[in-house]
């Protein structure tokens, strides 16, 4: 299917919500070694793709359900002929049980800038930081101090607009949220101490993965050591 990226960069986001609203609701939130192997169940090869059976991945966590999603869409995106991922591309997506900074998903999963670094070093689209700019459909790593690494307390989630109510402006999003897990939640902006969005835009630059080293030392020594969010902000190329 032939495309114009700059056309087509809008519909990515619109993708992307297309497969939040396809997953479940409820569900639980948990973050043990069961709910890690309820995702493992969820994601297999199939043929010349992915299959997802996201009711498997219950309880669910934040990282997890966002992935799930990351997942769908880029399934969804080869279907339409958009992308074209080999079975050895799938592999290597497949969420398995890889430590913080190990492949894809031990980046996705790891604490600090997870999503964003790994959209960077593949260049699947930018990151920001700006409310301003984000659209629906966007990814999110909230942080909810301005800790980053080791102490740090943060939220996966793909974004869903902002809103106000009784004059607080509030942050509107859908992830596994303490305690129901799948579903959407808002928060008022001013509880969110930093926010790293990364926006689908390159999609066809996951066949990269190839070129990916195996671990980002970055991602995985935070999970024994804070980072800043200015450092944050480097390696995932912003400026």
């Amino acid at each position: 299917m032939a495309f114009t990226l700059a056309a087509q960069a809008d519909n990515f986001n619109e993708v992307v919500l297309q497969q939040v609203q396809s997953m479940p609701q409820g569900g639980g939130y948990a973050t043990t070694s069961s709910a890690h192997e309820a995702l493992i169940s969820a994601a297999r090869i199939d043929g010349g793709g992915v299959r997802i059976q996201a009711n498997r991945a219950v309880p669910s966590f934040c990282s997890s359900a966002t992935y799930l999603v990351f997942l769908k869409t880029l399934g969804e995106l080869q279907r339409r002929g958009i992308i074209q991922i080999d079975r050895a591309g799938w592999a290597a997506l497949l969420p398995l049980k890889l430590a913080d900074g190990e492949g894809v998903w031990g980046r996705w999963n790891a604490n600090g800038p997870g999503t964003p670094r790994l959209f960077f070093e593949l260049d699947l689209g930018r990151n920001f930081t700006s409310f301003e700019e984000a659209r629906p459909g966007d990814f999110l790593k909230i942080f909810w101090t301005d800790a980053v690494g080791q102490n740090e307390r943060g939220h996966s989630v793909v974004f869903l607009g902002l809103k106000q109510k009784d004059g607080v402006e509030s942050v509107r999003f859908w992830s596994s949220n303490k305690p129901g897990g799948y579903g959407e939640k808002s928060v008022p902006r001013s509880k969110i101490a930093r926010a790293i969005f990364s926006r689908l835009e390159k999609p066809q630059n996951i066949s990269r993965l190839s070129l990916l080293p195996s671990r980002d030392s970055y991602l995985a020594g935070l999970l024994s050591k804070n980072s800043s969010f200015s450092e944050a902000g480097r390696m995932c190329g912003i400026r």
